[in-house]
């Protein structure tokens, strides 16, 4: 079929009057075979690229994508365009995702949206024997290279099921972020006499801009002041689930109409914000990078970032989401220097250093060990836990193997050394990216121009789209009547502390502030580890306030306090003094009966719950019977402790145990999405 003939069936299905030139030479490829990796900016339109020919090819093509929400997004708009599109996603029932690939081996499904993970489920990988595949097409490629800015070791399956398809049968691989580097890397991977094709990334409608700032509260006040005088409505994005807790209560503070968004929420919350965000809902929506990526909104007016990150491929990633429309979008990074630990952090659980892949391996190649067991062995956090599995895997120095109904590892015998040389490098690289995007922030150059040279798009534009090619510099003016509102704000907002659950009497409680949000945690610390002195008066003070905001005037018939690890009788005097104002009577019953170490040394939640359990007694067990509790620490952080507590009370007879803390930490992983 000529370009034409096929414009006319791309206006009868798709309601669009022509294919722009690249589209056309990749559909063009497509429809004669081929392998494709196609590398275009964000809002080009790549999912037309696979999309309409799936709607010409016989049989079902499947896409592999990492986000659930494009997933429900392109499968909502193919439907309503009267396309048969399915996706299978852990957001769905295994009842539901199962009646999909019935549906998709009988034919009845045209497109079908899978996450790469989905390739371990045995159910899966039958039915994909059983289907009649006309193509697959990889999206977010570039997280198949290990160069790339998010590289997912689920992605590198996809290519096993690549290299068992028969030549001719069509492959298409995009991305919108690939350096040269990483284009090498999935080029050579999918292979096949793959053609790249890669278009210019250059966005000229950006606005972009740099805010130096020297500290948290100067962002915050900035936003305030100048959030609702931005047009139109769009994203900020935070470094942590925690941060997007802050700055949205922040905005609910100050009556601004915002909500945050986070991996961490049920998957309804999840759909109705999304849904939200297309219908323009709220003049910002407060993510992580979680949300964005594959959302097909033309009109996002303005992406904020208050945390850099990690590489200008991610940076350009993310603000890719705006103005797809071609009209003007404003593009703003705070930057505070002590912000470049939060990626450092992330650097170093994405690529593990070398001392933790041979602490897996001596755990290994002494017993059979599942991920439980392995975390308990190696102090490890789960995250770069699953690098390092994934790494050994792949050098044939482990395997997973079945043992009755759960999955261990074993070290496989004659196993060769670990190779370090490539994590050496991975390493260099992250790190090298990080100085590139901190050189993005110092540039007196055109910032446009900087991120088109990073991703190997060379051009000789002459750009006037940023604060160091004509724009004026954003500053921060912080006055006294900012710094109270702030100030009011952290004396109004009080974390919770998510701790219920099953053969337990104990409920959500309350912290004062979140551990280095403010002056707290420094308070804290300066008592504990260097004065040894009473916690100062106003830590009571605003105690007391989160207490009051959260249970009113309920009252409690026992103050029961933490015992000491390291601080003393600090705890111990800090709610006898909440005791004496609130008028509960106070119980010294709660002893240790063992040594505990501080849950700081600890780096994942088993460990840290093993170092409480059993840990401690109550001497007079009847008393609680029938009562209700009110349990004080200093600081809350993966909650083990408190819940370890709250089963011993409900053992004693309590029927409420409520736990109010000073500070609440972000927690023992960092949470990102």
């Amino acid at each position: 079929m000529t370009r034409n003939e096929l414009e006319h069936k791309l206006k009868q299905t798709f309601k669009l009057d022509r294919f722009y030139d690249d589209q056309w030479e990749t559909i063009d490829r497509i429809l004669k075979g081929e392998r494709v990796l196609l590398i275009e900016k964000t809002g080009f339109g790549k999912s037309l690229c696979f999309q309409f020919p799936a709607t010409i090819f016989n049989g079902t093509t499947i896409v592999f994508s990492p986000l659930i929400a494009l997933m429900r997004d392109q499968v909502r708009n193919l439907n309503n365009l009267g396309i048969s599109a399915k996706c299978i996603n852990s957001g769905q029932t295994q009842e539901e995702n199962s009646q999909i690939i019935s549906e998709a081996k009988q034919g009845k499904v045209k497109i079908l949206y899978i996450a790469p993970e989905r390739q371990e489920n045995s159910e899966w990988l039958e039915a994909a024997r059983q289907m009649n595949l006309s193509m697959v097409v990889i999206d977010e490629a570039h997280c198949i290279s290990v160069w790339g800015h998010d590289f997912r070791p689920s992605f590198r399956r996809i290519i096993k099921l690549v290299n068992l398809l028969p030549s001719g049968l069509p492959v298409l691989a995009t991305t919108a972020t690939a350096t040269k580097r990483v284009e090498m890397d999935v080029a050579s991977q999918i292979g096949g006499n793959i053609s790249v094709l890669r278009g210019n990334l250059l966005r000229d409608n950006f606005k972009l801009f740099v805010v130096k700032v020297s500290s948290e509260d100067e962002k915050l006040i900035w936003l305030g002041k100048n959030l609702d005088k931005l047009p139109g409505t769009g994203i900020l994005y935070t470094g942590t689930r925690v941060d997007t807790e802050i700055y949205s209560k922040w905005c609910e503070h100050l009556k601004l109409s915002a909500i945050g968004y986070n991996a961490g929420l049920d998957s309804d919350s999840r759909v109705a914000i999304e849904n939200g965000l297309m219908s323009n809902k709220w003049k910002c929506v407060i993510s992580t990078n979680a949300l964005g990526m594959g959302i097909d909104k033309s009109d996002i007016r303005f992406i904020i970032h208050t945390q850099i990150p990690q590489s200008p491929i991610h940076y350009y990633q993310e603000i890719g989401r705006a103005g797809r429309d071609g009209q003007t979008a404003y593009i703003i990074l705070f930057y505070n220097p002590e912000d470049k630990e939060l990626p450092e952090s992330f650097i170093e659980g994405g690529r593990p250093s070398i001392p933790k892949y041979e602490k897996v391996i001596d755990a290994i190649k002494n017993e059979l060990l599942g991920e439980r067991g392995l975390m308990r062995k190696t102090n490890l956090k789960q995250t770069p836990l699953n690098v390092i599995k994934s790494d050994l895997i792949e050098q044939g120095i482990i395997r997973e193997v079945t043992v009755g109904k759960s999955k261990k590892f074993e070290y496989i015998t004659n196993a060769p050394a670990l190779n370090t040389k490539i994590f050496e490098e991975l390493r260099n690289t992250k790190k090298a990216d990080l100085d590139k995007m901190i050189e993005y922030v110092e540039t007196s150059q055109s910032r446009m121009k900087f991120l088109c040279d990073f991703l190997g798009d060379v051009t000789t534009h002459n750009f006037t789209n940023c604060d160091n090619t004509g724009l004026k510099k954003i500053t921060v003016t912080v006055t006294e009547e900012w710094k109270q509102k702030l100030q009011d704000f952290r004396e109004d907002y009080f974390p919770i502390l998510e701790v219920e659950g099953r053969n337990s009497n104990i409920v959500n409680g309350v912290a004062a502030s979140y551990y280095g949000v403010s002056n707290v945690g420094a308070a804290l610390h300066r008592s504990k580890y260097e004065t040894k002195e009473d916690f100062p008066d106003f830590l009571l003070k605003l105690t007391l306030k989160a207490f009051r905001k959260k249970f009113g005037q309920e009252i409690f018939d026992f103050i029961a306090y933490v015992p000491p690890t390291v601080s003393g009788d600090l705890v111990k005097n800090f709610a006898a003094k909440l005791s004496q104002v609130l008028k509960f009577p106070i119980t010294h019953d709660l002893v240790k009966v063992r040594e505990t170490r501080e849950q700081k040394v600890f780096e994942n939640y088993y460990l840290k719950s093993d170092n409480v359990s059993g840990a401690f007694s109550f001497n007079q067990p009847n008393l609680l019977v029938g009562k209700s509790i009110l349990l004080v620490d200093d600081i809350f952080d993966s909650g083990a402790t408190v819940k370890e507590l709250g089963k011993l009370f409900t053992t004693c007879g309590a029927v409420k145990i409520v736990p109010v803390v000073i500070a609440r930490t972000v927690g023992g992983d960092l949470i990102v999405k």
